[in-house]
């Protein structure tokens, strides 16, 4: 700051020139306090909150009694699960109120590498929202599968050192950490001594290994869905983010659990939110609203999404109303409710009544459109054979990312080959391999998404986003696969050999460069399309249920393009149920019971 801006700044705070703006007829949150502060005026000057108090202003917005609150700030989210750009997301997300988010790309990293790294960082440029970036810390996010790129400590070294790079990304790799890989040491190692802070994700990871997880300095952990993992992990001095997203519902459990004496180390997430959800429910206004519904004081309520966000990751010109802080502010109705009717970051007005206020400018796509290099793919390659009749199966649970382990008997013809029976519920899934052009397909079988006919093929896999497909003939399966391709990714569905509907992402084969509502108005034609003319059952969400199908991080089993994987025993399974298989970790990692709450 150069020195005839600082004196403007005091000058202004002293009363002695009129700010830039001040903001009247308010009821100020004071965060620090836990109270609320009336009949004082808020003055910005350059975009700074210079004082509360009587001020004049050269500007003066009359609040009409309305709260101010600090503008609110996600602390963990993936903008690629919204399947729209980070100038999109900014467009959507600022009229509820939310002014910052800490964003973690490793869904564009782990297929465009530092490329999609770049991309991410360009974009934020387009919108006002203030996006600020994790580096991703498993680029791929285990061995287990075939990744767009590979990111090793020496890699993240230049990122981390970039002022716009909050710290290293959520530690998937909670194996690696334990047992203390070489690898992973190297890459902690980088954030420590840069000083910068790193994103845990343990999920039902207790005991030792916990301790040994939380030692390395890991700070944070989105992955709690009981409120035992959630009060264990704030006994070892982390932060939790209680999550509420499109995909996964923790936060009315984790509540239960917060209180005065430990509010302090919890902050506000959403980890996925696409358009459909924002446009219905809100973002972190919505968060707020189930904040005050389940008995937790609406003062505190802001705390988790603003002060405490802002301690977290080191955004010490944020997080609440006072002098020397940004002007981020948002203005509500009420503590009920939580309707935003002005959203101002650093004193711009950016949003008022539920509109975005100023004009988006879109980066270039070139550098990371398309992205698909599936060789040596055939129809063939989707037979899937068995020795025996009793099969391991993909067992979805309700909302379908964590999934269980089951067995069931099925019908093989006279080449050994799985035939789909209408009346099982157990259809083919198949994960087929896009970035480096191995042709590497991992089968296996998939109970209780009820698809009665046709196929569904997408590009949006977590981790590594290769094709996943699960169908009920091999040859729509086929199809779905060869033109997804030939749209530049997103989603299709296929029946009868004919496509019925499709969304193109051609942003890395994950993002629409289309507006939120347009995404939001083509997923619900898809997933109409998916329950009606496919037969999915109507319990499961179709498309983001597949999406974590190959998540091979989440327990309990999963695909991906090497093959079937047992999350729990960190092991390859053969599909035949008593086939023996080896497990390639060491072991000694201690699980507690996993739950989730998905809607």
């Amino acid at each position: 700051m150069e020195k005839q801006f600082l004196k403007k700044r005091i000058d202004a705070a002293a009363g002695r020139i009129p700010a830039d703006m001040v903001i009247k007829n308010c009821k100020i949150i004071d965060v620090y306090n836990s109270s609320i502060i009336e009949g004082q005026s808020i003055a910005i000057t350059d975009g700074y909150i210079v004082g509360i108090g009587d001020y004049k202003g050269k500007h003066t917005i009359d609040a009409k009694g309305c709260y101010a609150a600090p503008g609110f700030i996600d602390g963990h989210i993936h903008i690629e699960s919204s399947y729209v750009t980070p100038e999109e997301i900014g467009r959507l997300l600022v009229p509820h109120g939310t002014t910052t988010i800490i964003a973690d790309p490793h869904e564009i990293v782990n297929i465009c590498g530092l490329r999609g790294l770049n991309y991410m960082l360009d974009a934020a440029r387009g919108t006002k929202l203030d996006i600020r970036y994790m580096l991703p810390s498993c680029v791929p996010a285990t061995p287990f599968e075939n990744a767009g790129a590979v990111l090793d400590a020496e890699r993240l070294k230049e990122p981390l050192k970039d002022e716009r790079i909050l710290g290293l990304g959520e530690f998937m790799n909670y194996t690696g950490v334990v047992e203390a890989d070489d690898d992973v040491l190297d890459k902690l190692l980088l954030a420590i001594n840069e000083g910068k802070i790193i994103d845990g994700h343990s999920p039902a990871l207790v005991g030792n290994p916990l301790n040994a997880y939380v030692a390395c300095g890991i700070r944070t952990d989105h992955e709690c869905s009981t409120e035992e993992e959630m009060l264990d992990r704030i006994s070892r001095g982390m932060y939790i983010l209680l999550r509420e997203g499109s995909a996964c519902h923790d936060l009315r459990t984790l509540l239960k659990a917060v209180t005065p004496d430990n509010s302090r180390r919890c902050l506000l997430c959403s980890d996925d939110r696409q358009p459909e959800t924002i446009f219905s429910l809100g973002h972190l206004d919505n968060h707020l609203r189930i904040c005050v519904e389940e008995g937790i004081s609406p003062i505190i309520a802001i705390q988790m999404a603003s002060l405490n966000a802002a301690e977290c990751y080191g955004l010490l010109d944020r997080g609440a109303i006072a002098p020397g802080l940004r002007a981020d502010i948002v203005l509500l109705d009420n503590l009920h409710d939580f309707k935003v009717n002005q959203v101002f970051i650093k004193g711009e007005e950016v949003a008022r009544e539920g509109k975005y206020l100023p004009q988006i400018q879109r980066s270039d796509i070139s550098s990371v459109q398309g992205r698909f290099n599936v060789k040596n793919f055939s129809i063939n390659k989707l037979k899937l054979k068995s020795r025996l009749k009793n099969v391991h199966v993909i067992d979805l649970l309700p909302g379908g990312v964590v999934t269980a382990k089951g067995t069931a008997e099925i019908v093989l013809n006279e080449e050994g080959e799985f035939m789909w029976q209408p009346g099982q519920d157990i259809a083919k899934i198949a994960v087929v391999e896009r970035h480096r052009g191995t042709g590497n397909i991992g089968l296996a079988l998939l109970r209780g998404y009820g698809i009665k006919s046709g196929a569904v093929a997408l590009s949006i896999a977590h981790d590594s986003h290769n094709i996943i497909t699960v169908g009920t003939n091999d040859e729509d399966m086929a199809l779905a696969v060869e033109e997804l391709v030939k749209q530049g990714g997103g989603i299709i569905l296929i029946k009868n050999g004919e496509i019925i509907n499709s969304m193109p992402m051609v942003v890395g084969g994950i993002m629409s460069d289309q507006s939120g509502e347009w995404v939001s108005e083509k997923l619900a034609q898809i997933h109409k399309d998916a329950y009606e003319e496919l037969g999915i059952n109507k319990e499961v969400e179709p498309v983001m249920t597949l999406c974590f199908m190959s998540l091979a991080v989440i327990p309990e089993i999963k695909l991906t393009d090497k093959g079937l994987f047992d999350v729990t025993q960190n092991a390859f399974i053969s599909i035949e149920a008593e086939e023996p298989s080896p497990c390639f970790a060491k072991g000694g990692v201690k699980f507690g019971t996993i739950k989730r709450n998905y809607k």
